[in-house]
Formats: C-alpha cells, sequence, structure tokens
C-alpha cells in the first residue's frame, strides 16, 4: 500500500464516521460528509452551533473511520488528527476542494453559522480485510507529510 493508493481509497468514500470527545469527556460520533486534500487533509462543513464544533473548539483532536460501508468490501481507514477553521487564503483552499466533491457546498455556505473543518493527520491505518492473510499498515504524521510535499 503506497500513499497514493490511501490516497485514491479515502477520495473514493464521500462520507465518514467523526467522533470526538465532549466537554463533559463523552464521546459522541457523527457522520459527515468529506473531501480528501492532497497533504491527506479532511475537510467538512458544519453548523457552528453542532456538538461536534463546541467539542473541536475544547479539544481539536479528532478520528475518523472512512470505508467499511459497502456489502463485501471489507477495507477501511482508522484516521486521527486535529481540526481547526482556517480563515483567509487557507479557508479559500479548503472550500475549494469540498466543493470540488459536494457541488450543493455552495449552496449551504450561504446559511448562517455555517463553518468549514480542516483536520491535518497525525495517524492513519489502512486494513484490508478482503484478502487473506489482512493487509494492515500504517502511516505516522512523517510519511504523511513527505507523502504531501512530494505531491505538490
Amino acid at each position: 500500500m503506497t500513499t497514493a493508493e490511501l490516497l485514491a481509497f479515502m477520495r473514493g468514500n464521500r462520507l465518514a464516521v467523526q467522533a470526538s470527545v465532549s466537554t463533559k469527556s463523552a464521546a459522541q460520533a457523527a457522520v459527515v460528509g468529506i473531501a480528501v486534500t492532497d497533504a491527506f487533509e479532511l475537510v467538512f462543513d458544519t453548523l457552528d452551533s453542532t456538538r461536534k464544533v463546541a467539542n473541536l473548539r475544547e479539544n481539536a483532536r479528532l478520528a475518523f473511520v472512512i470505508g467499511g460501508t459497502t456489502p463485501g468490501d471489507e477495507r477501511t481507514v482508522q484516521y486521527e488528527g486535529v481540526a481547526d477553521e482556517p480563515a483567509g487564503p487557507d479557508r479559500d483552499r479548503i472550500r475549494a476542494a469540498y466543493f470540488s466533491v459536494w457541488p450543493d457546498g455552495p449552496a449551504r455556505a450561504k446559511w448562517p453559522g455555517i463553518t468549514y473543518v480542516r483536520v491535518r493527520p497525525t495517524w492513519i491505518r489502512y486494513s484490508d480485510f478482503n484478502q487473506d492473510p489482512p493487509l494492515v499498515v500504517e502511516f505516522d504524521e512523517h510519511q504523511l507529510a513527505q507523502a504531501a510535499a512530494a505531491v505538490s
């Protein structure tokens, strides 16, 4: 499994389960629509009144599961990272990435309270249980940064 194959797999999935921790240390999860940048950043939009936004503003560490929703396809990505809500050119860049995957995104951009979340990876595990023996590959922050630099 190369980083290019990892990026292709991630981009082949438009939904992910996002998990965060509440201000009262309760686990919370939600399905979000995602886009994936060349730097393995995950981008999603949400309302600033949601629990996930309150959680990430208190504790920016998030986790995701991508894949595993297609019957008969037992491939997943476990993704851990740190979230922020960029402004300026970074916000424009991630919004463009998001809108390229979600063409209805510009209509939501007009909603009061809409915000765009970027998550930078700190660790990713790809698992493929379609094969025997299963393939499990981990990528750390350093490997992902190198791969992203090679693309840009």
